[in-house]
């Protein structure tokens, strides 16, 4: 087995299609061997598969890279796999965290599950024959497994040793953050899914991003071990924007992928936000816009990039909610900025009307209970010192303030705005 190198795409040149198009764009960071998978992607027989553990009901912009790489495997003849966490959940991965992740009940779990899949009917092309895509879960067989059995058959042959040194053990015990017996079981499983899914379906690459790279190695090498055929690695980088802030981070939270925790005018507003350094790697990675196009638009300097900003935001946004919500969110932004106007189809959450005849507070109201943009009343509070918060246009300057059924404008509706570019109506029923 050739060693995983780090970084080996800066001196290779491939030529398969999936390998030029992930390396032109930017997606790969890690490669276990990749000559290996370029000519496996030659000879039409990479089939490859990407984790989602089923810890919330939605997916985030973080997976988005791994889901684009997937992508690109198919429309480029591979066979993509989208692995559901639904056993792997039940221990917690800790590769990036500092604490244990939350035990999420059996029924939790499920409707996580349902909650993700519906992300990659976007990217991807379902079906059983040919290099149509498969959803599978762990759980199938992670459930099964008897306990000494996996620990004569799989458990020995993984060295104590090598385990602590991987990072999602190793850098929580440099911090003396406790890492619970059940966590130090997840490499081991993850291991063992690349190479019951190299059995039922032929699988020989395994993407990820580059914290899971040492799970990947594992089960890598626990393949070579049980007899299976050569299996491969493939990792993208953890992106952080150009001024070093995790991406899909922003101040109310999280940005998800599924329109019921993120309309698609938030995150076409994502998109169009982004950093300037941050334009042309970014349509690169998160649009299927044809590289000619996009050197064009990285071409644009000055105030001219914010159109590339839009082309941004639009397409990526049409890729996950669909090109009319994609439109419907540029015009919608186009009025509000340009024309000034207050666009109906902003996003609207809805409160009891005597709730405003009672009083509510402006920290309830931009909350995570309401309008969802920020994400504490403690972040409400700073925000209102530094004059971020508006209502109807007009700066909040006293915490202690309410709104009331006096604040409804004649549209019937309360415009909350934090910033410039995030608004919110509130609707009283």
């Amino acid at each position: 087995m050739t060693s995983p190198t780090p970084n080996a795409s800066e001196s290779f040149s491939p030529r398969s299609d999936f390998l030029r198009i992930l390396t032109e764009r930017g997606y790969i960071h890690q490669g276990s061997d990749l000559a290996g998978i370029d000519a496996s992607a030659l000879e039409g027989r990479l089939t490859t598969y990407v984790g989602y553990d089923c810890t919330a009901a939605s997916l985030h912009v973080g997976h988005l890279l791994s889901i684009m790489m997937l992508h690109w495997l198919q429309a480029t003849g591979g066979k993509p796999i989208a692995l559901m966490g639904g056993g792997t959940t039940r221990v917690g991965d800790p590769s990036g965290r500092d604490e244990a992740r939350k035990i999420l009940t059996l029924e939790q779990i499920e409707e996580n599950k349902e909650g993700i899949k519906k992300t990659f009917a976007r990217f991807l092309r379902f079906g059983e024959g040919g290099n149509g895509a498969l959803m599978v879960d762990n759980a199938e067989w992670l459930t099964k497994l008897n306990y000494i059995e996996m620990l004569r058959d799989i458990g020995r042959h993984f060295s104590v040793n090598r385990m602590m040194s991987m990072d999602s053990v190793r850098m929580r015990l440099e911090r003396d953050q406790e890492l619970s017996f059940l966590e130090f079981n997840y490499m081991i499983l993850q291991s063992y899914d690349f190479v019951e899914l190299n059995r039922r379906y032929g699988c020989i690459l395994q993407m990820g991003g580059s914290d899971q790279w040492g799970n990947i190695v594992n089960g890598i090498d626990l393949g070579r071990r049980l007899g299976t055929p050569q299996l491969y690695g493939l990792t993208c980088p953890l992106l952080t924007t150009a001024s070093g802030a995790k991406m899909g981070k922003t101040a109310a939270g999280a940005v998800w992928l599924d329109a019921g925790f993120l309309s698609p005018y938030d995150y076409w507003q994502f998109w169009r936000n982004t950093e300037d350094a941050d334009v042309t790697r970014f349509l690169k990675l998160f649009t299927l816009l044809p590289m000619d196009e996009i050197a064009r638009l990285s071409a644009l300097a000055g105030a001219e990039i914010n159109e590339a900003k839009k082309v941004l935001a639009t397409e990526a946004t049409a890729l996950m909610h669909g090109r009319d919500a994609a439109e419907a969110a540029a015009e919608t932004a186009r009025k509000t900025f340009v024309e000034g106007t207050l666009a109906a189809d902003l996003p609207t959450v809805t409160v009891p009307r005597d709730l405003l005849a009672a009083g509510l507070g402006v920290l309830t109201a931009f909350g995570p209970e309401h309008a969802r943009l920020v994400p504490s009343t403690s972040e409400a509070r700073r925000q209102i010192k530094n004059g971020g918060l508006r209502v109807n246009d007009v700066a909040v300057s006293d915490e202690r303030a309410v709104l009331r059924d006096s604040d409804l404008t004649a549209d019937g509706v309360i415009k909350l705005s934090f910033g410039r570019k995030k608004h919110v109506l509130l609707r009283a029923e």
